[in-house]
Order: structure tokens, then sequence, then C-alpha cells
């Protein structure tokens, strides 16, 4: 694939909850949780939704202060006030990685379309994250870790 960069990985195994291996770069990020049980969740003004137990994908950008390190930072941290929708997911999963670039322009929109286009994987909730674009959603799901993470970024 032309112009295809090194997506960097993060897992708990690597310390994940220590951001000091995070870069202050700008980027594009996805966070990859577990939901280990069902669970209703209130997704700010997009209303209530019913969660089922398995990963879920979430792709962001972090182009403003702080870069990588600032924005990833702040969704590592599960009491904060909520701001994105990401953040009321975010209480109710666990995170289990990280990944990320350093390309200088957006991409969760690329990333978005590549997994809307795999057959494991399903896009829960429309207009989740991507309220301020053209994609479907930048929230993904799969029962299963394997199916999540088969994607080619």
């Amino acid at each position: 694939m032309p112009g295809r960069q090194r997506i960097h990985y993060l897992s708990l195994d690597h310390h994940l909850g220590e951001n000091r291996l995070l870069p202050e770069t700008k980027g594009t990020y996805g966070l990859l949780m577990q939901l280990r049980q069902k669970q209703s969740i209130r997704i700010g003004k997009l209303g209530v939704f019913t969660f089922k137990p398995g990963y879920y994908l979430y792709f962001g950008s972090a182009f403003g202060p702080g870069g990588l390190k600032a924005r990833v930072g702040r969704h590592l941290r599960c009491n904060k006030k909520c701001r994105w929708h990401i953040d009321y997911l975010r209480r109710w999963c666990s995170l289990v990685e990280v990944w990320y670039s350093v390309k200088p322009r957006k991409q969760e929109c690329s990333w978005a379309a590549i997994y809307n286009s795999i057959r494991k994987v399903s896009a829960p909730i429309a207009r989740f994250g991507s309220s301020d674009c053209d994609c479907f959603s930048h929230l993904f799901y799969s029962s299963d870790k394997t199916g999540i993470k088969n994607a080619n970024l």
C-alpha cells in the first residue's frame, strides 16, 4: 500500500498506564477495549445503548496541544468529565491496547473505512465519534479479540 506508515502498538503488558511511553507528537490513535458484561450506557446526546460483552475499537486523532501523550493519557483515566462519546464508554471498558501513528495528517476516517469492510467486525452505533465527519462510526465491535485485530492498517 503506497504511503503506508508504521502503526505502533502498546498493550497493558507494556505498562500502558504509564503514558510516558506515548509521544507528544500529533497523530492518530485507536483504543482497543474490552467490555466484560452486557451494559446499558448513555452516550451523551446520542442516547442510551446496550453494549454486548466483547472488544471495542475506537479511532480518534490527537492534533491538539500535547499530541498523543495528552489525548491518549486522558483516555487512560476512567473518572473524568465526559466530553467525547468515547468517554462514556471508556468508564465501563478496560483498555487493552493503544494503536497509534505519528503521520502528520488525520487518519481515523481511513482506518474506519478499513474496519467497515471487515466481515467479523461491526459498527454498533451510528455517529459514534464521527459527528464531525462523514463516517458512519469510529467505533467497532467484535465478540473476540482476534476478529478485531485482524485488519491490516
